[in-house]
C-alpha cells in the first residue's frame, strides 16, 4: 500500500462474483514494490452497468472484470481491443479518458489478458499438439472457457472439445471455435482437460468436487486448472498426486494479473516481481 493516499492516488480495482484477495494483494505488492501512487480494491456488485458508470464518473484507472462479468460488460465499455474482440470476452478494462490533460472524460477500454496467460503459459509448460495429440477439452462456456478455446486453437490443437452442460452457450462457443460440443463428458477421455468452469472454487457449492470422473483425469496427458482459489483445487492436487503436466490456476492468474499491470500502470513488472506477487498474494487470499 503506498505510504499516503492522496487525492491523486489512482484507484483500480477488480469486479467478481466472488471475489477474492489474491488480485488485491497482487498489484498492491507490486504498487509498494515499484513505487507508484495506486491502490487496488476488490468489489462484487449486484448492478453491472452502475458499478461501470461509476468507473467513469469516479475517474478510475483500470478494472479486472472476473465471473459472471466477463461478456455482460461488453456493451457498457467504448472500445474493445483486439485481444477481447477476437472472443467477445472482457477480464480488463483501462480508463485511457484520464491521461488527457483538460479532457477528463472517461473512455474505456476494454482488453483479455486471460488469452495471453493461458497461451503464454502453454507454451511455457511445452503442452502443445505434438505431446498432447488426443482431443484438448474446455469444461465450460463462459468467458474464461472463450479466451482459453481460443488459446488452445491457436496453439494449434487440431480436436477441441467444449464440455457444457448449457447447450445454448456450449453449442454456440463449439460452433464459433470449430469444435466439437457435449453437455457431459461421459466415458470420453481426452489427452488436455482445461477447467475453467467453477467446481473446485474455494466457496461455491462444489468446492470440493472434481470437474470430470476421476478416470478422466487419470487418463489425461496434461490438466490445465484456471481457478485460483484455492491453489490447490481438487483438480491440482489430482493430477500432481499422478505427476501429469499442469498449468495451476494461480499462475494463470498471476500471468494475467501481471499483463493487467502493465495496462494499468504502463511498467512492466520483471519476472522476478511477478514471482514474488503472486508469492505474496497467495499468502492470505
Amino acid at each position: 500500500m503506498p505510504d499516503r493516499i492522496t487525492k491523486d492516488t489512482r484507484l483500480c480495482l477488480s469486479l467478481s462474483g466472488r471475489p477474492s484477495n489474491l488480485g488485491t494483494r497482487f498489484h498492491n505488492f507490486l504498487y509498494a514494490e515499484l513505487g507508484l501512487d495506486f491502490v487496488y480494491k476488490a468489489f462484487t456488485t449486484d448492478d453491472l452497468p452502475a458499478a461501470v458508470a461509476g468507473i467513469r464518473a469516479l475517474g478510475i484507472r483500470g478494472a479486472g472484470v472476473s465471473m459472471p462479468f466477463k461478456e455482460a460488460v461488453i456493451p457498457l465499455v467504448d472500445e474493445l481491443e483486439a485481444s477481447a474482440a477476437a472472443i467477445d470476452s472482457v477480464n480488463t478494462i483501462v480508463n485511457t479518458g484520464i491521461d488527457t490533460p483538460g479532457d477528463g472524460r472517461a473512455h474505456l477500454v476494454a482488453y483479455n489478458t486471460d488469452y495471453l496467460a493461458v497461451a503464454g503459459l502453454l507454451a511455457q509448460h511445452g503442452i502443445t499438439p505434438a505431446g498432447t495429440p488426443g482431443a484438448a477439452a474446455v469444461l465450460g462456456s463462459g468467458g474464461m472457457a472463450k479466451a482459453s478455446l481460443a488459446a488452445l486453437r491457436d496453439a494449434g490443437f487440431p480436436d477441441l472439445l467444449v464440455v457444457a452442460r448449457n447447450q445454448a452457450t456450449g453449442a454456440r462457443l463449439a460452433a464459433q471455435y470449430g469444435a466439437r460440443w457435449l453437455p457431459a463428458l461421459g466415458d470420453v477421455r481426452p489427452d488436455l482437460l482445461l477447467n475453467a468452469t467453477p467446481v473446485g472454487m474455494a466457496g461455491g457449492p462444489a468446492a470440493d468436487d472434481l470437474p470430470v470422473p476421476r478416470a478422466a483425469v487419470e487418463a489425461a496427458g496434461a490438466v490445465v486448472e484456471v481457478v485460483a482459489v484455492p491453489e490447490d483445487t481438487p483438480l491440482v492436487r489430482l493430477a500432481r498426486e499422478l505427476g501429469t503436466p499442469l498449468v495451476t490456476g494461480t499462475e494463470v492468474a498471476a500471468w494475467q494479473a501481471a499483463e493487467q499491470f502493465a495496462l494499468y500502470t504502463g511498467v512492466r513488472p520483471s519476472a522476478d516481481q511477478v514471482r514474488r506477487a503472486g508469492e505474496f498474494s497467495r499468502r492470505a487470499v
